[in-house]
């Protein structure tokens, strides 16, 4: 989640939308009945899905969707054609939410692989629930947050995964090097309407928003044309689901806590750092139980009590380097690394060189950005990516080549000397062996990647 700045001004298209929507305002005097109940907060404020529809508020969230793109839900609508659609739809919108009647879509499920292998379910809500979502969201998090514990790093404004490996690696560097690591099997999935909504009530009293979130949570589910109810989980895909789990393990956070824990979360992710193995015992059997009476379940198959430097935290692993903890890319993030990359240059994707390096750029920046923090040692697994992706597109360019012809004459085209280019040619197939020879550096040397965009991790 990300912190919305109440300074940012709209751009054109969603000024004329939002000064629309400011102009539909409550009528002076009183109101109705079924709109005016949980219009005030008990302390004579502002209800909460009043500063919900303030303007404002608004143009954050309409920004913040159009930003974030996405696919369409089950109506076909997609962020760019939102703003029209609020222009049509939105006064109709604003008085079911003051009045407390707007029902949501049912959202679109699409499964995606998951990194460890099986599918991960994602419902995907339509722009305009997006929009409302985002719009509650931005109140509920100013409201809820502050009273969220230091140690959940998860989808907060001002907190990272980066921040959560930082405080990780300060109580292993205590000498706290055996973690209580506890997955949660299929968090998002099996939430309990009931539970999660009287966490919810602890912070909201607009029974109109209370209402509001019940529907988000029971939406049906449409796959192949046909909606399926829902009675527990909160699906990933809407900008709600994040803060939700948030308010859910809050009650976990706190207990942990209150017995004086050195511990991090980040959404589902739980890390409890001990000092012996025993220790670490205590703390999983503490930990099912609490998860139990939220009625959720702990994956014994991917959790474990063990050394930290044996286990992965957010694509990181914390070990002891010459004396001191330090932080360092974990294996399993390495190999998907290269699985990324082999995929890119694959010579069947029918692209060109330049059109590879180009995706492969913007990609690898942003890994370069999450993983070359300052307490991550990367002297030598960074120089030897670096050089690994380049012999990946030498070797790219030799299958596409393919046959032995081509290869000698691409080959003497770039000055390569006569007799390397036979060497090569007269085994044109043994594409990874010839990418390393110097023939093949010399006739694509590292300044050829440089000027085309190629980033260097190592650098």
């Amino acid at each position: 989640m990300v912190a919305v700045d109440a300074g940012e001004g709209p751009n054109e298209e969603e000024g004329q939308v939002t000064m629309g929507l400011a102009r539909e305002s409550p009528p002076p005097g009183g109101t109705s009945s079924s709109s005016a109940q949980g219009r005030t907060d008990p302390g004579g404020g502002v209800g909460i899905m009043e500063l919900v529809v303030e303007s404002m508020n608004l143009r954050a969230a309409l920004k913040r969707v159009q930003q974030n793109k996405g696919a369409p839900g089950i109506d076909g609508i997609s962020t760019s054609s939102l703003a029209d659609v609020l222009r049509e739809m939105w006064p109709r919108l604003r008085q079911e939410l003051l009045d407390g009647t707007y029902r949501p879509q049912p959202v679109k499920r699409v499964s995606i692989p998951k990194k460890g292998g099986g599918t991960r379910e994602l419902g995907i809500p339509t722009v305009v629930d997006r929009f409302i979502q985002q719009a509650l969201l931005q109140v509920l998090q100013r409201r809820i947050d502050p009273s969220f514990s230091s140690h959940s790093h998860g989808f907060r404004p001002g907190h990272s995964t980066h921040g959560a490996i930082r405080q990780a690696l300060a109580y292993v560097a205590e000498g706290r090097d055996v973690v209580v690591d506890v997955d949660l099997a299929r968090f998002f999935d099996r939430v309990n309407h009931d539970v999660l909504m009287s966490r919810v009530a602890r912070h909201v009293d607009d029974k109109r928003a209370l209402r509001l979130i019940r529907r988000f949570l029971e939406a049906g589910v449409m796959a192949g044309g046909v909606t399926f109810m829902r009675d527990e989980g909160t699906p990933q895909g809407g900008p709600l689901s994040p803060l939700l789990a948030n308010i859910l393990l809050d009650d976990v956070d706190k207990a942990l806590e209150a017995s004086g824990s050195c511990f991090v979360r980040y959404a589902d992710d739980v890390n409890v750092y001990v000092r012996s193995a025993r220790a670490g015992e205590r703390v999983m059997a503490r930990l099912r139980k609490l998860f139990a009476r939220l009625r959720l379940q702990v994956n014994e198959d991917k959790s474990a009590v063990a050394p930290v430097s044996s286990r992965k935290f957010l694509g990181f692993t914390l070990r002891r380097f010459k004396g001191k903890a330090r932080v360092f890319v974990a294996p399993q993030s390495l190999d998907r690394f290269k699985d990324r990359v082999r995929d890119e240059t694959r010579p069947t994707r029918g692209k060109s060189l330049d059109e590879v390096i180009a995706g492969l750029a913007k990609w690898m920046k942003g890994w370069k950005a999450y993983f070359a923090i300052p307490e991550c040692v990367v002297e030598r697994e960074f120089p030897e990516l670096d050089g690994w992706v380049r012999r990946r597109l030498r070797s790219m360019v030799l299958r596409q080549w393919r046959h032995g012809r081509v290869i000698y004459h691409q080959l003497r085209a770039r000055r390569i000397k006569s007799h390397w280019c036979t060497l090569i040619a007269r085994h044109a197939r043994s594409y990874w062996h010839n990418s390393h020879t110097s023939a093949m550096h010399k006739a694509f040397p590292n300044r050829f990647f440089d000027k085309r965009g190629l980033p260097r991790l190592s650098t």
